[in-house]
């Protein structure tokens, strides 16, 4: 019955996901992929850091959350198409740019986001 409620909740968060994904596709066009990568780098990282730390959700919340939403929300395959459109359009320097914004932006957000989460549990804890 667990690994049901496991599926069931990835497959709920991922509809989610993927609506979030398109939507900042429409909105934003050529800049959603990274837009969704980054954020999704964020919230990832904090996530998983303040519910593990608290241990404030259920063990099927997270996986879909993590697994569903974010892996629905964020994307390695359109990091990587965009990344050859621009160098098939010789656009070397917004390749590069591009990639490196990636690359770096996503630790970045990562960095931030545990940052983030680890203060937020330092605060919970110090209330407690």
């Amino acid at each position: 019955m667990e690994k049901l409620k496991n599926y069931l909740s990835v497959a709920f968060f991922a509809f989610f996901g993927g609506l979030g994904r398109y939507y900042l596709g429409v909105l934003w066009q050529s800049t959603g992929t990274i837009v969704a990568n980054l954020l999704g780098c964020f919230l990832l990282s904090f996530l998983t850091y303040y519910v593990i730390e608290l241990n404030i959700l259920s063990g099927w919340l997270n996986i879909g959350l993590g697994t569903g939403f974010i892996g629905a929300f964020t994307t390695f395959s359109s990091f990587t198409v965009d990344f050859m459109k621009l160098i098939h359009a010789h656009l070397i320097v917004h390749a590069v740019i591009y990639l490196t914004i990636s690359i770096f932006g996503g630790f970045l957000c990562v960095f931030i986001g545990y940052g983030l989460a680890n203060k937020l549990v330092e605060l919970r804890k110090e209330e407690d």
